[in-house]
């Protein structure tokens, strides 16, 4: 029987044969059917695996086609994938992807795609002090294991030492693998797996550069072991890059356990190994995952990472996920899945300091991390006085040597370039030609965020408003016009946080229904560790090294979101990933720490963010511990709620991995997600907008405890709320509530959102949700 199932399964693939054909082949995400892979699996018995068939039998049905060279070669099978999704990653032909299509128990297949990857003071900002408080816990010591997704790990560093630290856990399923330059040795007991994915980067892009690169866990770019530090990273007293921000440098959860799983290299991370990546973190037993990269916005069920981190969050593992830098735009954020906590970057209330004086008299405060003595009051030149065409963004061969030699040259901050770059490029050009500093003006785009890099001469950036002063004294026909930039150093006690310009923004395109991000974390110049061997500014022009370097971004937010979740997941070890996401979101803060509304530094400071910066604030790492109330959900609920979007069941079995119907008997509606945050989408073409959310919250506070409501409506909105006082009797009871959100007056326009707050509020407890209410054309989502 089992040889007659293997023959019909090759006669369906021959009989799929097709006369399409490509002479190149490409790399796609095959996603399958669990159920009807599993059956199959064990049908092949012990021999070999569902995958190698399936390529066998592609294989003998491209031999079969006479003169057609393509088929000839058979398709390259670059992962298999059973923990959080289901399927493969292979190497197909355009005829062969056909013949995959015909396959029973086929889901989908997409194209791979490059993504891009998206702390001595953030600890003592967030509230966590070394040894105080929720960091001296009994349960602090717990073994929560926190994966990370990046681009490596320099494990020598002192960050991940493991002096004093118990053994791996028994759970723990993973491995140490080796490569260029890394031993299973490199592994210790708090840097318990490290992995490296690269079959797809090199099938997609090129084979790597052993001379700028490893074919191992190592890093050779900074930027996984930056995060993975700011997440877990050791206590380490005096860190500080250049003297500046000195302090003891701490991850979130300093006493976890971190696997590194490395995915991402020069050319990016190709969605294909953190596929890979994912579904073997969750089977090797991770806790947390930390996703600091992103591709673009997409349905779910197109949506590869989003498919994973489901699987994923079904098996208990939390998910943080940076919203991406492509901030201020409106409708920018990435990683919007419901069941994954986006994060937006923010300030911390240190800032490294430096005034410029120019000419006239004018003085401004930027930043910098030069420090010592002062520059002395040196000619400015800009765009025509200091280069060619293009010279004002001070790119490579327009800077000019005979007009900039000695001079403070100006450059402009480019809109184009990732802020996870920097601008240290710039710095070097400006010396290159010959300059003795350099002035770096944001855009009106970029507005007050003060982001530092190291640069290799001595150099300032200034905010939107400085800018266009400057900017403004260069052309005001003053034919010498000249600065001197005075160096502060670390100033702490700023206005904090204020969101970053460059947090990309909600409301998502591809779901509307739910507000992200999800909370802000600090994400805007951030020491982290860094690798001995690699420049802080990433030149290859600086000779420097460093311990410790400072980086900007929503990719360091999501590993503050990521060990704090770890805290939480070692103090309640029964709550679910959406348990943890909801104390995090409902016990967040939105005023800064001068009692003021939380600021945007993007277009117009002056302006409070909104939940499409910020989500539902900032993160409370103390209140979330015990946020009193909690809003859970099941795998289930997910999946009802891609009915409630309309998607098809061919389309939830994508996301699901398995076969799904939607109920008959129930209407389902976006807003019956139990959700700690309430998005009502009106439609625009209405006259009478109105709608009811349903939600139920879960008593983790005091056995008898009772809440009344507390409205903040939105503006032109009227909300009503049925019970408005919740009683509670004991631990864990679930009591349900309904919110109903009536829009009054004339219909805004399509542009137009507006904000307020539902809370509940006990003797002790403000368990806090976000409202944006929008209004949409009904065909802008869908």
């Amino acid at each position: 029987m089992v040889y007659r199932r293997i023959s019909l399964l090759l006669l369906v693939l021959m009989a799929a044969a097709t006369s399409t054909s490509s002479a190149d082949k490409q790399t796609y995400i095959v996603h399958m059917d669990k159920a009807k892979i599993t059956a199959l699996d064990s049908m092949l018995g012990e021999s070999r695996k569902w995958y190698e068939q399936v390529m066998d039998s592609i294989t003998e049905l491209s031999t079969q086609e006479e003169g057609d060279e393509e088929d000839k070669s058979p398709p390259q099978l670059l992962y298999s994938y059973e923990t959080a999704i289901t399927g493969f990653a292979a190497k197909l032909s355009t005829k062969q992807l056909e013949s995959m299509k015909k396959l029973e128990g086929f889901l989908s297949a997409v194209p791979d795609e490059i993504m891009i990857l998206h702390t001595t003071h953030s600890p003592q900002f967030l509230g966590l002090h070394p040894w105080r408080g929720l960091l001296f816990a009994p349960h602090f010591f717990n073994d929560v294991i926190i994966g990370v997704i990046d681009s490596g790990i320099w494990p020598e560093h002192v960050s991940f030492h493991d002096l004093g630290m118990p053994p791996v856990p028994s759970r723990w399923k993973g491995g140490c693998e080796e490569g260029t330059n890394f031993t299973s040795s490199n592994c210790n007991r708090k840097l318990i797996g490290a992995r490296a994915f690269f079959a797809g980067y090199e099938s997609r892009r090129e084979p790597i550069n052993e001379t700028q690169d490893f074919r191992s866990p190592r890093d050779s770019q900074g930027h996984g072991t930056h995060t993975t530090s700011i997440a877990a990273g050791n206590v380490e007293p005096g860190a500080s890059l250049f003297g500046m921000g000195k302090g003891f440098a701490s991850g979130m959860m300093y006493t976890s356990r971190i696997a590194a799983y490395k995915a991402c290299y020069a050319g990016g991370c190709v969605t294909s190994d953190v596929l890979a990546a994912i579904d073997k973190a969750v089977s090797d037993g991770v806790d947390i995952l930390s996703l600091s990269l992103g591709g673009s916005s997409s349905p779910y069920y197109v949506d590869p990472v989003a498919i994973a981190s489901l699987g994923a969050v079904r098996e208990g593992v939390f998910i943080a996920a940076s919203a991406g830098n492509t901030g201020p735009a409106a409708s920018s954020v990435l990683n919007s899945a419901p069941w994954v906590t986006t994060v937006a970057a923010s300030s911390t209330d240190r800032s490294f300091s430096a005034i410029v004086k120019l000419g006239n008299g004018e003085t401004f405060h930027g930043a910098s991390l030069n420090s010592g003595r002062p520059t002395q009051q040196l000619l400015l030149v800009y765009g025509k006085t200091a280069g060619e065409e293009g010279a004002e963004l001070c790119n490579g061969g327009t800077l000019s040597p005979e007009l900039v030699k000695g001079n403070i040259v100006v450059c402009d901050r480019d809109n184009e370039t990732p802020v996870e770059n920097g601008n240290s490029e710039k710095g070097e050009e400006v010396k290159i030609a010959g300059g003795a500093g350099m002035l770096l003006l944001n855009t009106d785009d970029q507005g007050e965020e003060l982001l530092v890099d190291p640069h290799i001469l001595p150099a300032a950036s200034v905010g939107a408003s400085a800018a266009r002063s400057i900017r403004k004294y260069l052309t005001s026909g003053d034919g010498s016009p000249t600065a001197a930039i005075v160096f502060k150093g670390t100033v702490y006690g700023n206005p904090a946080p204020a969101m970053a310009a460059f947090s990309s923004r909600g409301p998502s395109l591809s779901d509307p229904y739910v507000i992200k991000p999800d909370v802000t974390a600090p994400g805007v110049n951030i020491l982290g560790a860094w690798p001995p061997t690699l420049s802080p500014s990433r030149l290859d022009s600086d000779g420097g090294r460093v311990k410790f370097n400072v980086l900007s971004g929503t990719s360091m937010s999501c590993p503050h979101v990521a060990g704090i979740a770890a805290l939480l997941k070692s103090a309640h070890k029964d709550w679910s990933p959406a348990a943890i996401k909801s104390a995090l979101m409902t016990t967040a803060y939105t005023q800064n720490n001068k009692g003021s509304p939380i600021s945007d530094m993007g277009l117009n400071s002056s302006d409070s963010a909104t939940p499409f910066s910020y989500g539902s604030g900032h993160v409370n790492p103390m209140r979330a511990a015990n946020p009193g109330l909690i809003y859970d959900i099941a795998h289930d609920d997910y999946l009802n709620y891609l009915c409630s979007l309309n998607y098809s069941s061919d389309q939830i079995s994508r996301v699901s991995k398995q076969s799904f119907n939607c109920p008959n008997d129930t209407i389902l509606y976006p807003g019956d997600l139990n959700y700690p945050s309430f998005s009502v989408v009106f439609d625009l073409d209405s006259e009478n907008n109105s709608i009811t959310h349903s939600r139920t919250v879960t008593n983790v506070g005091f056995p008898c405890s009772n809440y009344v409501v507390r409205v903040q409506e939105p503006e032109g909105v009227t909300v009503e709320v049925e019970p408005n006082v919740l009683k509670f009797r004991h631990f864990n009871q679930k009591l349900n509530y309904r919110v109903s959100f009536f829009a009054n007056g004339e219909t805004p326009g399509s542009a137009h959102a507006a904000f307020g707050s539902l809370s509940w509020v006990s003797w002790k407890y403000t368990v806090r949700s976000p409202i944006a209410v929008t209004w949409q054309q009904s065909q802008d989502y869908f």
